[in-house]
């Protein structure tokens, strides 16, 4: 355990710390902080605890990195006939409201992919087991269009 005289800390290990007391630093704002002010600053908390910032602005953009992701996280790399099937069919099915892409994530989060000489694939979407196999990433706020409804994530 490393000496930190800054905290009183009751237990450290490599994935949490527990202090005696915490006390934050005062701030002194002195207006409320603007939604742009407020994505930055959380955008750079993320980053400190090792988040990587990307400027994603479109859907391709999107897609072109779950693609890396997903190929990083299962040591594997799709051709494109079997990451526009897959997309198509696991992650971006139209008819999949969104409960059912809730449960995916949470629930079934280890797809089958049919790779193009017939033999088949799972696929992880999400590492839950060692969950720092997972690439933590942060973009700002993306907007769409598409859909019933104007969204903003």
């Amino acid at each position: 355990m490393k000496n930190n005289n800054k905290y009183n800390l009751v237990v450290e290990n490599p994935e949490s710390t527990v202090v005696a007391e915490y006390t934050p630093a005062y701030r002194t704002e002195k207006s409320y902080q603007s939604e742009a002010e407020l994505e930055k600053a959380l955008i750079g908390q993320l980053q400190e605890q090792a988040y990587e910032y990307l400027p994603i602005k479109t859907e391709e953009d999107l897609k072109a990195n779950l693609r890396k992701q997903l190929e990083k996280l299962n040591n594997l790399t799709f051709t494109d006939t079997e990451w526009e099937q897959f997309f198509k069919t696991e992650i971006g099915n139209p008819s999949h409201s969104i409960e059912d892409k809730t449960i995916t994530i949470q629930e079934d989060y280890i797809k089958i992919l049919k790779r193009d000489d017939g033999s088949t694939k799972n696929i992880y979407l999400i590492d839950k087991q060692y969950i720092h196999n997972n690439h933590l990433q942060v973009i700002n706020q993306y907007s769409t269009e598409a859909g019933q409804r104007a969204n903003r994530y």
